[in-house]
């Protein structure tokens, strides 16, 4: 019996033990459960920054001033901002080659060498070199300020461009600004054409201001340089030559030499009439057509449509923009005797707006002022 009682209780105590060890077994078993979920959750967070596309875009600026700075600043300002917007990264790679069409050639090889997944030129020179550079491979060109893609060869149509190249032009109406002399001062009989005569960009605006002084019947002389110091020289020969106004088109290397000229036009109560807002900037009397600071933009928008969206050169329309504000230098109006209400009006039926401007060296000047 006593024997008996002795097992009972042995046998009870091995069942509590038993008991005992599955119980600590569950409740060892159950953190770990817990503890493989949580990384599960961390890792979705972390997934989109490790695996962030990255594009390498090659940014090349022709010259530096006012004008293509504007469309460069605003360029690279709208990618990143669609960077961040798109969650992806766009890695810039940027150089100024200043007409120098050896140094021009090596950036382009350069960016290439360092993989760049597309080419940004910035005005024509550059843009023609990139497609040279370009032709059989399928890497996109998108080109900034090409007054006449079509002519220099770089696209078939403004509408299909037709190969790996495409972007925005500023293409300058002409008549519109020829219109605005005559609108300030009818009895003009004489005006100065200076320009570079190797700049593309401003020779088909050149040909049409001389068919439109021939057709009005109006004397045109033509002055030309390609570096600014033969610039400083031309602008002082129409001067002697007794212009009544001058015109010059969107010329990269005078629009480099205005703050050199400016002065010589104004003592000699000449305005200089040009094809950009940048000069009035400079100090020419007024500058008329885009909005460079857009055309920056809209080219960023649309190496993202080809670098994200998949959309190829050759179908993606080069895009143009409204030309009708015409930008006055007000210091300039008042030098040359003009009263600025006077002047504003009788351009009003000739533009969308007239907008006011005093000498500086960059927009970031005036701003800062």
């Amino acid at each position: 019996m006593k024997n008996l009682n002795l097992k009972k209780i042995a046998a009870a105590i091995l069942t509590v033990a038993v008991l005992l060890t599955t119980t600590a077994c569950a409740a060892r078993q159950k953190p770990a459960e817990d503890t493989a979920a949580e990384p599960q959750t961390t890792q979705q967070t972390t997934v989109p920054d490790a695996e962030q596309q990255t594009f390498r875009i090659g940014i090349c600026n022709y010259v530096d001033d006012a004008s293509l700075n504007q469309i460069v600043e605003n360029l690279r300002a709208q990618l990143e901002k669609l960077g961040e917007e798109r969650g992806v990264q766009f890695d810039i790679l940027y150089d100024n080659c200043n007409a120098d069409t050896n140094l021009m050639s090596q950036i382009i090889s350069n960016f290439q060498a360092d993989g760049a997944d597309l080419l940004v030129a910035v005005a024509t020179p550059v843009a023609m070199s990139m497609q040279a550079a370009t032709e059989g491979t399928d890497t996109p060109v998108v080109f900034a300020a090409v007054s006449d893609p079509v002519s220099v060869g770089l696209v078939d149509s403004l509408e299909a461009p037709g190969s790996n190249v495409t972007g925005t032009s500023d293409y300058l109406d002409t008549a519109s600004v020829m219109n605005l002399i005559f609108a300030q001062n009818p009895d003009a009989k004489k005006i100065g054409l200076l320009y570079d005569v190797g700049q593309d960009s401003a020779t088909s605006a050149i040909e049409a201001a001389k068919q439109y002084l021939t057709e009005k019947g109006v004397e045109y002389i033509e002055r030309t340089g390609t570096t600014v110091d033969e610039i400083a020289l031309a602008a002082q020969a129409l001067v002697t030559d007794g212009v009544d106004a001058v015109f010059t088109p969107t010329d990269n290397t005078v629009m480099k030499s205005e703050l050199s000229i400016y002065e010589t036009f104004a003592d000699a109560g000449i305005p200089h009439y040009t094809g950009a807002d940048s000069f009035a900037l400079n100090g020419a009397f007024l500058g008329y057509g885009v909005d460079y600071a857009n055309l920056g933009v809209e080219t960023a928008n649309m190496a993202a449509e080809i670098l994200l969206d998949g959309k190829k050169p050759a179908e993606l329309p080069v895009r143009t923009f409204d030309n009708g504000t015409a930008t006055v230098n007000t210091e300039i109006c008042e030098k040359l005797g003009l009263d600025f209400a006077v002047v504003k009006e009788a351009f009003a039926p000739y533009c969308t707006s007239v907008q006011e401007i005093v000498t500086a060296e960059s927009f970031a000047d005036v701003s800062a002022g």
